[in-house]
């Protein structure tokens, strides 16, 4: 069902006059304000950490990149890179200080709302409309609720209302681009009361850049919903809830209306059987003329979320923060006939406990409970007796404190320590009861000094965990599992990780260099036993990578700003083992920011310099006979984004803008992501560049 329209009509009826809107002669009465809880606390420092570092992309800066998603908001991000792991699905992994996808802990209003199976194809269906800020938090133990967030943390901010207004956008552009999206808030005459309500779709076409028939990006089409509702029952005492849906469709392989007529059409087409080749020539450059199932890979995705919090002001010194949140992911997919069918329920309650015992020193006492289901089936397996199913038990239980030091206005200190009981049980394997049942004690410190007016160093040390909990983690293992499957895993991966970073601020400059070191034990591989069955296991060697990156932004006129980063990491040759896809090991980056009159301009360039793939054991062949060996030295490339706006009033803005704007894409320019084993095996992760070409846009933006 298609709940984007009526999900626009109500947000626009919310937002009307009559429904929201004061009355002229209310607006123009003198405005005083009454602090709630929760803006008296932030405030006094109580609710923001800002002692680690965290970087903000705000709803301005959304906007001038045309975020439709969140991995479009967070690609270029500073120590944040979005892995493309399949040119067939399309899927996405956010990796934070180098570390790998499922090391990254997404949270919604600081609270972890993304379950292990939206990790992995959930990132894309992430809708920008009613997002504040994004805060991005990287290290090990970067959020005391997320101990599993080896990587990092990304946490989305909502906007909150602080009047009644709505804002309608829309977009359209090549490639089958499509993006319309409401936002509408309100706040009751005694400001006590708020809601906000937001509707988005945003669609795309397959990219097929090399014209042979299979696209290496696939379709995707989402729609996203969420309302939220926040009350002061008091000046103590605030409550909020949330409430989110989103259905995702995304269709790659065979290019509809080319090589095949329908989705539909595609999942029947599997009882023509094999063809005799998948290509013309045997080779993936040619034309593909295997039947479309063969190449065919389907993901369809509905979630449903629910966040219920409240913050209670106790008295000066305590105040308790409250939160539980349900979410429900489905998964219904079809990979080169291989189905694949998952539900994923998990429930998070955390108590939180402040108590300022005075202006240097604040205690934080907390407790969490997570508890995560996973149930999947393939029928295409089911009678394959070396299939074992990826279902999952999964608990946490964490009890936490945390004592802020403050002696003086230059200096801060946070000293925290986590106990963890984590219990996870594979239920389809019968050789063990929990395959995990672990309790683990992950300590913590984070420091920031005022040098100077200018310079702040910031310094942050922990540990951390993480349950390895499905094939869908390493090497996307779901297609080789017509051999079968199988799970061997004991023990949690446990990580340290150190993270140092200097900022000098001046009037004109802003300049921040940043170093972390990161090691991981147990780390999850998947890899092939003696029959070629993919097994989920751990390295017996320790992984690492050291990041570091530097970022500079100098105010040159008024009018313009300009900035500049690069960014390197290096990983140990285990770490380098566990990956199916090549990481983006060093890249540079120049912006700038336009504001004239009424005219604001947007401009980004992306540089990857060549690199080596072997060292990631990238191999295979052009064709089946094995005769044409990939190239593992690749160029560099760069990407251009530009965005120009105008505004044509208060209220209306008309932009026009391109995204890779040089056009640059491997399948076009290097050569197919798509290859042959030296035994003629077909696969599609040969990926190191772009898979979409130049995606230009218009639309517009109108604040009512």
């Amino acid at each position: 069902m298609n709940y984007l329209y009526p999900s626009l009509l109500a947000t626009t009826l919310l937002s009307s006059p009559a429904a929201l809107a004061k009355s002229t002669d209310q607006n123009a009465l003198e405005h005083i304000e009454v602090q709630g809880v929760q803006a008296r606390l932030q405030s006094r420092g109580i609710l923001k950490d800002s002692i680690a570092k965290t970087e903000l992309i705000d709803a301005e800066q959304l906007k001038n990149m045309q975020a439709s998603n969140l991995t479009e908001a967070i690609d270029k991000a500073l120590g944040i890179r979005v892995s493309n792991e399949c040119s067939m699905c399309g899927a996405k992994r956010v990796m934070i200080n180098g570390m790998k996808g499922e090391h990254t802990n997404v949270l919604v209003d600081g609270v972890p709302m993304h379950t292990m199976l939206s990790g992995f194809y959930g990132m894309d269906s992430v809708a920008t409309a009613g997002i504040g800020t994004i805060e991005i938090a990287r290290g090990a133990g970067a959020s005391l609720t997320a101990p599993e967030a080896i990587g990092g943390t990304v946490n989305l901010v909502s906007q909150k209302p602080s009047k009644n207004a709505a804002e309608l956008e829309m977009a359209t552009g090549n490639q089958g681009y499509r993006k319309v999206s409401m936002v509408a808030m309100g706040i009751s005459e005694d400001e006590h009361s708020a809601i906000s309500a937001i509707a988005q779709q945003n669609t795309r076409d397959q990219f097929d850049g090399d014209n042979n028939g299979v696209s290496e990006s696939p379709l995707l089409d989402n729609q996203s919903i969420a309302i939220t509702l926040s009350h002061d029952l008091s000046l103590d005492t605030s409550v909020k809830i949330r409430y989110g849906r989103s259905i995702s469709e995304v269709f790659g392989g065979p290019v509809l209306g080319d090589t095949t007529s329908s989705i539909a059409e595609t999942l029947a087409s599997v009882t023509r059987g094999e063809a005799a080749n998948l290509f013309s020539d045997n080779t993936v450059d040619g034309r593909y003329t295997g039947h479309p199932w063969e190449t065919a890979e389907w993901v369809d995705t509905q979630r449903e979320e629910w966040l219920f919090s409240i913050l209670h002001s106790i008295n000066d010194q305590l105040t308790l923060d409250i939160s539980y949140a349900n979410v429900e992911h489905i998964q219904d997919s079809f990979y080169e006939s291989i189905d694949y069918w998952a539900k994923d329920d998990m429930q998070f309650f955390a108590a939180k406990l402040y108590y300022a015992i005075n202006d240097q020193h604040l205690i934080t006492v907390g407790m969490d409970n997570r508890d995560e289901q996973m149930r999947s089936h393939s029928a295409a397996l089911a009678d394959n007796p070396l299939y074992m199913s990826d279902s999952f038990d999964y608990t946490v239980s964490g009890l936490y404190i945390q004592e802020t030091y403050t002696p003086s206005i230059d200096f801060e200190l946070a000293l925290a320590v986590r106990f963890d009981r984590i219990t996870a049980d594979f239920i389809a394997n019968q050789t063990s009861d929990d395959e995990i049942d672990e309790t683990l004690v992950s300590p913590r410190i984070d420091m920031r000094w005022f040098h100077h007016e200018n310079w702040i160093s910031r310094l942050s040390i922990g540990q951390g965990y993480r349950a390895p909990l499905s094939f869908f983690e390493s090497d996307h293992g779901i297609l080789d599992a017509e051999k079968g499957y199988l799970v061997d895993v004991h023990e949690v991966e446990r990580s340290t990780g150190y993270n140092y970073s200097l900022n000098h601020s001046a009037d004109k400059i802003n300049a921040t260099l940043s170093v972390a070191y990161t090691q991981v034990d147990n780390l999850a591989s998947l890899s092939h036993n003696e029959a070629g069955t993919p097994v989920l296991g751990q390295l017996t060697e320790q992984a690492d990578v050291w990041a570091w990156d530097l970022a500079v932004s100098y105010q040159l006129l008024e009018q313009l700003q300009l900035g500049a980063s690069i960014e390197n990491y290096r990983y140990n040759d285990a770490f380098k083992s566990s990956f199916g896809i090549a990481p983006t090991e060093k890249r540079a980056s120049m912006n700038l920011e336009f504001a004239q009159a009424n005219w604001t301009v947007n401009a980004n360039y992306l540089f990857v310099p060549s690199r080596n793939l072997s060292d990631y054991g990238y191999e295979g062949f052009n064709d089946t006979q094995a005769q044409h060996a990939k190239k593992t030295d690749v160029s560099s490339y760069g990407i251009l984004d530009f965005k120009v706006s105008y505004a044509l009033s208060e209220d209306i803005k008309l932009y026009v803008g391109m995204n890779n704007a040089l056009d640059y894409n491997q399948a076009a320019d290097e050569e197919s992501p798509l290859l042959f084993d030296s035994e003629g095996g077909y696969d599609v992760t040969f990926i190191y560049a772009p898979m979409r070409g130049r995606l230009a846009y218009l639309g517009f933006d109108y604040d009512f």
